[in-house]
């Protein structure tokens, strides 16, 4: 049915017809087109890795490719992958490893790990000596391991004293600050305590009650003791930045205590140097992983951070590592050649030119020996189109840690740390608070630009806590220097005009060098720029034509049979009929479409038994979308987004040349939760499906 609300609005409402517990049929999915095509790929995990991943996906869009993603955790981006809910998943943490007695399994479906993000876990901390804040604190492997066991439980301890010959230490409580939810920075805080300090990781397992001791995602809390645990790497770094939380070290992802503003330690590394996680420092630890070769262990592919811990490297931060993408191999769970092509694209842009956006966000970009990982893993995608050898890969990847024809230039522009930060009896009065990192911006006006057209190239730096360092900054076009170095302006602009001969497409690069290289870090950002022939001599001729407002809008749904869901526990599942929205409208003005569940109503055994709609939940599915089709977020049964409380987003699309325009097959996998105290027996009810079209 339809009705007419209002004057900018349309909806269409057709109730689904009645859905019973009991069998369900399931939607045969679409076959793939026979030559390749983008197509809406899905991803979920981890939280840790979103920040970067939502820009990645911005920048995709803008090409045409669309990725939605759910930062729903890695335990849960995990599952999905394996139940095939996600075409792919987001993790610092990889199947079949031992978390204490728990246990999670590898995927019957196809896998591969592929690297995508590193970081490094920082310690934040809140700590005065005479009312001044200390801002260069260092720590030693074996102090933090006292420190987070609760074996040194006072700043003035004599073991931190030694890492610190330039501090009076006060007699302050040490506050051990850790997370309450499992997660991916635990683990490889975890990971690497149990490898480098294993004897205070172990008695701390014995004392907590862990059996056996391994790396965990959930820290255990030591009862009696001053420790504190915070959910999510933010409420650790919030913490410790509260006034009243003296004496307070936390351990997060760098991004975080950047985002507080708080200093972070330096921590000592295998080569007697006191380092931070800088996005260079993290990048050459990072030279050195290692990924599992062993093909019948079930940490296959995952990496092996031993040589990072023990690299001899100056510039060093021990505690570095990355995250990874988990992709299919194989064609089962609703993975098609098209998805497994548009993974192919998008696996292809995060690591090269994805790279360049992460430092300034407080990750680091991948080294050239992950980013190669990464692309043999790409290659085991069904239907991918990825560059077939690591030469020709390297070639056509704008990386800023590595030049196209493979030299590793991060090795090379990376500051080794001063002379005051090695072990010793000196220490640097530096503060660590404020990051050392830059980030660069490089534009061309204009862009395409023309033969024989002089063309002015920008490039603007700042740091991450927005100042404008003093420096110069070096232009490139296919990595041979134009000119001088520039010198930056007080904002951090520089800017030079050079002109090209022939129609081609130009890769250019500025890198950024700091006046100062113990405080600052070089950056690059590179930038392909279209050359244009020149234009012949020509007249134009005045055309004009005005196109008229056409097309229809209708949404069709199946209600000739019942949706009925099977029972497993207290969990009934199946699938919605199809919903197939039809939108010839040549204004493209957008369109949405939601769903609203009415209470069940129990019938026969279970009359007068009720479950309230909000107990169904859903995940959005569709097939063949329209341009611009974006389907609506999981619906979890029972949350307060449930589906009985006020319409949810099936799909929508909004305004926008193309956008939304021919036939989107739309559906939904369902979820109803069960209450147990409801009286067994048959129930109905009605899921409400409305279509929204925008006025042309």
């Amino acid at each position: 049915m339809s009705t007419v609300r209002g004057m900018r609005a349309r909806p269409m409402a057709v109730a689904v017809a009645a859905m019973v517990v009991g069998c369900a049929g399931i939607l045969a999915p679409a076959q793939p087109a026979s030559a390749a095509a983008l197509t809406v790929i899905s991803g979920a995990g981890s939280t840790w890795a979103y920040s970067a991943i939502h820009s990645w996906i911005a920048d995709v869009g803008q090409a045409g490719m669309t990725v939605n993603y759910t930062p729903n955790g890695s335990t849960s981006g995990r599952a999905f992958f394996k139940a095939g809910v996600a075409d792919w998943a987001q993790s610092e943490i990889p199947y079949g490893v031992r978390d204490g007695s728990s246990f999670d399994p590898p995927p019957a479906r196809g896998y591969a790990y592929l690297p995508d993000l590193a970081g490094g876990t920082a310690f934040t901390y809140n700590l005065h000596i005479g009312g001044q804040q200390v801002t260069n604190l260092r720590l030693s492997g074996s102090v933090i391991a006292g420190i987070f066991t609760n074996q040194i439980t006072m700043w003035n301890d004599p073991l931190i004293a030694a890492d610190n010959p330039g501090l009076t230490l006060p007699a302050t409580p040490v506050i051990p600050v850790v997370r309450s939810d499992g997660d991916g920075s635990t683990w490889q805080f975890t990971q690497w305590m149990l490898a480098m300090q294993g004897s205070s990781w172990t008695a701390y397992c014995a004392v907590t009650g862990r059996s056996p001791c391994t790396a965990t995602s959930t820290y255990p809390v030591q009862p009696g003791t001053a420790m504190v645990a915070e959910a999510g790497d933010a409420g650790v770094a919030g913490y410790v930045a509260q006034a009243a939380a003296e004496g307070a070290i936390g351990y997060t992802e760098y991004a975080f205590a950047l985002q507080a503003g708080f200093p972070v330690a330096k921590v000592l590394n295998a080569a007697g140097y006191y380092t931070t996680p800088t996005a260079g420092n993290v990048g050459v630890s990072l030279l050195n992983a290692q990924l599992n070769t062993d093909q019948s262990s079930p940490l296959y592919l995952t990496a092996d951070l031993s040589q990072v811990y023990t690299d001899p490297d100056p510039r060093t931060y021990e505690l570095s590592s990355y995250s990874y993408m988990i992709v299919p191999t194989d064609l089962t769970n609703g993975m098609t050649t098209d998805k497994g092509y548009t993974l192919g694209q998008f696996g292809s842009f995060l690591l090269c030119t994805g790279q360049s956006q992460v430092d300034v966000l407080g990750y680091s970009a991948l080294p050239i020996n992950l980013v190669e990982a990464g692309f043999a893993q790409l290659r085991r995608i069904p239907g991918n189109q990825v560059p077939a050898t690591d030469a020709s890969a390297i070639a056509q990847c704008h990386n800023p840690t590595f030049s196209t024809d493979g030299t590793n230039t991060l090795a090379a522009t990376d500051p080794m740390p001063p002379a005051c930060d090695r072990q010793g009896a000196t220490q640097c009065s530096t503060a660590t608070g404020g990051p050392p990192n830059t980030s660069i911006a490089l534009t061309a006006s204009p862009d395409p630009a023309t033969a024989g057209q002089p063309v002015t190239l920008t490039a603007v730096e700042e740091a991450a806590d927005s100042t404008h360092p003093p420096g110069s900054v070096q232009f490139e076009v296919g990595g041979t220097a134009i000119g001088n170095p520039v010198p930056v302006s007080s904002g951090g602009a520089a800017t030079t005009t050079t002109t090209f001969a022939a129609a081609e497409t130009e890769s250019l690069s500025a890198v950024f060098t700091p006046t100062d290289a113990s405080a600052f870090n070089t950056s690059t950002a590179t930038l392909s720029l279209t050359v244009q022939p020149a234009p012949p001599n020509s007249g134009t001729v005045p055309l004009a034509v005005t196109i008229p407002v056409t097309g229809t809008f209708t949404l069709t749904v199946d209600t000739t049979d019942t949706v009925t869901l099977p029972v497993t526990g207290l969990t009934a599942t199946g699938a919605t009929t199809p919903v197939v929205v039809s939108d010839t409208r040549n204004t493209y003005p957008g369109w949405s479409v939601s769903g609203q569940d009415s209470d069940w109503t129990g019938t026969g055994s279970a009359a007068g038994g009720t479950i309230p709609g909000n107990q169904l939940g859903w995940t959005p599915t569709g097939t063949a979308l329209a341009p611009g089709v974006t389907l609506g977020p999981l619906v979890t049964p029972g949350s307060g987004s449930g589906l009985g409380f006020t319409p949810q987003v099936l799909a929508m699309v909004h305004a926008g040349l193309g956008n939304g325009f021919g036939t989107s097959t739309l559906g939904a996998d369902l979820i109803l939760a069960i209450p147990p105290v409801s009286p067994a027996g048959p129930y109905t009810s009605g899921l409400n499906i409305t279509a929204v079209p925008a006025n042309p």
